[in-house]
């Protein structure tokens, strides 16, 4: 075949490549892979912040999700929002305190009963009752600290995990933080928490992923909500915060949402025992 010949022939194999028809082929393709139609989830500390935009968004993938704070008015709230929002039964309120076994229990038990399963599970409620350097926490606050960020973690993963298992599927999400990663002057406690919150993923990813059970954390940066409101609400603290932070501002709730979507669905299929950074760069700059 003469150069010409074959110059042409290559050219209506490009053009052919790029005919709309595959295009289109591979935007179902992506748009399969974040679907969540059937499947149902639980997030905790949902009822605003993080946790609501969490749930808003796997509603709007199609999932069927379980609003629970401790407050019951306000999860019936949400999930009533969410509800008109889909234009479908999207969400349900199971208010639970995460500091009691027995009501996560409840709510895992309670979320079996409506849906006959549970498919996700985003542990993303916590607290933090002291600010300030760790010379002057009391016993009580750092063990409050511990056993409602890590140790409900652990009795709310493990009630709902079975049925994973059972099935050989699942999508466990730990909502954590940066401050996992790195010391503070004010937020000592906290920060151990949620480091811990790292190797419970890693771990519980080593010992089920023979059951295609995955467990992840996701870790944002400062973000603006209730939960941080002492971090950024005063502007001189927001300003030192965001000063070496490359996208210079802090993140919206709603920004933390598509990790947790792509950990939940079929295009995080193959990520387990991981710790995804959403936090506009904040521990890559000096």
């Amino acid at each position: 075949m003469c150069i010409v010949a074959l110059s042409a022939r290559l050219t209506r194999l490009a053009n052919n490549a790029s005919s709309s028809r595959p295009i289109a082929c591979r935007e179902g393709a992506l748009t399969s892979l974040f679907d969540l139609t059937g499947r149902v989830a639980i997030v905790t500390g949902s009822s605003r912040g993080i946790g609501r935009a969490i749930a808003e968004r796997l509603a709007e993938h199609g999932s069927s999700v379980v609003i629970s704070s401790r407050k019951t008015e306000a999860c019936a709230e949400t999930a009533l929002a969410i509800n008109r929002m889909r234009g479908r039964e999207a969400a349900k309120p199971i208010a639970a305190n995460i500091s009691s076994k027995e009501e996560l229990q409840r709510l895992v038990d309670e979320t079996n009963s409506a849906f006959g399963r549970i498919d996700i599970l985003v542990c993303n409620a916590a607290s933090n009752p002291y600010f300030g350097a760790m010379e002057g926490i009391s016993d009580a606050q750092f063990r409050k600290i511990l056993e409602n960020n890590v140790l409900a973690n652990h009795w709310l993963i493990h009630m709902a995990a079975p049925s994973m298992i059972e099935r050989k599927d699942g999508s466990i999400i730990i909502v954590s933080s940066i401050g996992g990663l790195k010391g503070s002057q004010v937020l000592g406690a906290y920060n151990i928490s949620k480091a811990a919150d790292f190797q419970l993923a890693r771990n519980l990813a080593v010992e089920w992923g023979r059951h295609n059970v995955r467990v992840n954390c996701i870790a944002p940066g400062l973000v603006r909500t209730d939960f941080a409101r002492a971090l950024w609400e005063n502007p001189a603290t927001l300003k030192a915060v965001t000063a070496t932070t490359p996208l210079g501002r802090i993140g919206e709730a709603d920004e933390i949402a598509g990790a947790a979507v792509y950990l939940a669905s079929r295009a995080g299929s193959f990520t387990t025992g991981q710790t995804i950074v959403v936090d506009g760069g904040a521990t890559i700059a000096g």
